[in-house]
């Protein structure tokens, strides 16, 4: 029976609509990524291309990311935020042969299309919707020698980097993703590289495969595991696609502030989920002796945890603390320890106004 035939579709509710959520073995495809080879088609991604010599320049000034200089084939994380530091956009970005490629959430690329055509104004700069496909290799086998050949590549591109393809499109080694490498190539030739992987011995994989690699590593997505107030401090988005020491910028305000005198309200953390019931939604809170703490992001059952979710709780939640979700479905939840994040640091601001206060006394 060939892939199409047992391809199960995603939710048409959840931010996958139109994907493949399995191929009739959600967990075996797990086990492929952890252990295996697999491709997963993320073809549903919108993707979108800067042109112009100004580009680099201009995009610097209106996002999070130092980007003005990025040389040939580099690979980052950037962000749009709000007056208030809010997090409106998040894509990777990726700059080759003159071109600078952004792929973001489906939902998110007509938004973010116009955004970019707003601020424009004079600035040689165009920016176009690309009909690019994203496929994302996972697993330890993707760099087997089978695997390589079928990519036509000697070895992967280093991580953070990207490498063009003869006949168009890219391979791209995504940073902080845990092994993540994807293809991104012209929508019409994505059959002809799906076929070509798999007669390599990469499995086909749905996007369940992919939400549990992802969930399990911390890494968070957009509108799912953020909100309206989200900030990039929250949810580990400091270093991967925000830089701390570029020029002005949206929301560059609260980004300082909140690194140099305070702390961020709450943390990402990985939850670990009753499996007895049915499972929770995103959005649904968290709660701690029917107090509300937090909000639930991405659930996914996976192969070797269970049910695990992200969630974004106050900050000082203590790891041990007896947990619950609300909403249609609650279930018993509990902080996995290894997910909280390092134990805050004060910033050079803090620790100048805890002398000032403490000669005060």
């Amino acid at each position: 029976m060939s892939a199409s035939t047992t391809a199960i579709p995603a939710p048409e509710t959840g931010p996958d609509a139109g994907a493949v959520w399995h191929y009739g073995d959600p967990l075996g495809e797990q086990r492929a990524a952890a252990h295996g080879a697999v491709v997963v088609d993320r073809s549903h991604r919108a993707v979108l291309t800067l042109t112009g010599a100004e580009r680099k320049t201009w995009l610097h000034t209106i996002s999070s990311q130092h980007v003005s200089d990025l040389p040939d084939g580099a690979v980052t994380e950037n962000l749009s935020l709000d007056g208030q530091g809010r997090v409106e956009d998040h894509w990777v970005q990726t700059e080759l042969d003159g071109v600078t490629v952004l792929d973001t959430e489906p939902w998110r690329g007509e938004a973010l299309l116009a955004f970019l055509r707003k601020m424009v104004f004079w600035a040689d700069v165009v920016v176009e919707t690309a009909d690019l496909a994203v496929l994302s290799l996972l697993g330890p086998a993707v760099s087997d020698t089978p695997v390589l050949e079928a990519l036509g590549v000697a070895a992967l591109p280093a991580p953070g980097t990207a490498v063009a393809l003869p006949d168009g499109g890219f391979l791209r080694s995504v940073p902080g993703s845990g092994g993540e490498v994807d293809l991104v190539v012209p929508r019409e030739q994505t059959a002809r590289w799906l076929d070509r992987l798999v007669a390599a011995g990469v499995r086909r994989a749905g996007v369940w495969a992919y939400e549990a690699h992802r969930v399990a590593a911390r890494r968070p997505r957009l509108g799912v595991d953020t909100d309206e107030r989200t900030i990039p401090h929250e949810v580990g988005w400091i270093g991967s696609a925000v830089h701390l020491d570029k020029g002005c910028y949206r929301g560059q305000e609260t980004v300082a502030r909140v690194h140099n005198l305070g702390k961020p309200p709450r943390m990402l953390v990985v939850l670990h989920l009753d499996g007895a019931a049915d499972r929770p939604s995103a959005g649904d809170a968290v709660l701690a002796g029917g107090r509300t703490v937090g909000r639930l992001g991405t659930v996914v059952d996976h192969v070797d945890e269970g049910p695990i979710a992200l969630a974004l709780l106050k900050r000082g939640v203590p790891a041990d603390t007896e947990l619950a979700t609300g909403g249609a479905v609650a279930v018993s939840a509990a902080i996995d320890p290894d997910s909280m994040p390092a134990a805050d640091v004060a910033g050079a601001g803090r620790l100048a106004v805890d002398r000032l206060r403490g000669g005060a006394r």
